[in-house]
């Protein structure tokens, strides 16, 4: 074990937390650091719109007002950055990626899912990493509404995941029988991003 686990680890202890929630290379923080990689988009709500599109029976095109009306889900859960920070017991609030997918009925092929955003940002998914009942598009983090600098009005939320799968600014889901390499993918990211496995690169 490094120095560094060891005294990560030991803080854990100290708080009367499961060292074990800590994936490897990282540290545990209370704070919510803001990181992306271009500047923050200023969303019209009035025109903004959320998408599914794809291998998909039904397309949905859904008002912000419209997505808030979804049956709500509530969670709470860690998030795991690939710049080494971690945060325990994140209380969320959005619709299920398993509501979507029984409204928009993907088809059996649709094996993998690009979630689209502002700025033309994606971030690539297999479908059945997203089907679990952790996978949200949160519009609540905290118990409030995102800020902007936080993916307002909403962001897909993969704890499983290292936290840049995590898109903000959501404006779609692609549902596809390929898969195809994300923003920070196509950088040289690892595509499967497990932070347990510590797959930060490709490389």
């Amino acid at each position: 074990m490094s120095l560094f686990r060891g005294k990560a680890e030991q803080k854990l202890i100290d708080k009367g937390l499961d060292p074990a929630r800590l994936p490897p290379g990282q540290y545990l923080t209370e704070k919510w650091p803001v990181l992306q990689a271009a500047g923050v988009p200023r969303v019209d709500l009035g025109g903004w719109r959320f998408r599914t599109s794809g291998l998909v029976e039904e397309p949905l095109e859904l008002s912000f007002e419209e997505l808030r009306e979804l049956p709500a889900t509530e969670l709470v859960c860690d998030i795991h950055c690939v710049t080494h920070w971690s945060r325990f017991d994140m209380p969320w609030k959005g619709v299920s990626f398993r509501e979507i997918v029984r409204r928009t009925r993907p088809a059996p092929e649709a094996r993998y899912v690009i979630a689209q955003a502002e700025q033309g940002y994606t971030a690539n998914l297999p479908f059945e990493v997203l089907d679990d009942d952790d996978t949200l598009v949160a519009y609540e983090a905290d118990g409030e509404a995102l800020a902007a600098e936080h993916g307002y009005p909403v962001r897909l939320l993969v704890p499983k995941r290292y936290f840049w799968k995590s898109a903000k600014w959501l404006t779609g889901l692609e549902f596809r029988a390929d898969d195809a390499p994300g923003f920070w993918e196509q950088y040289g990211y690892h595509n499967d991003a497990d932070p347990f496995r510590e797959e930060r690169y490709a490389f």
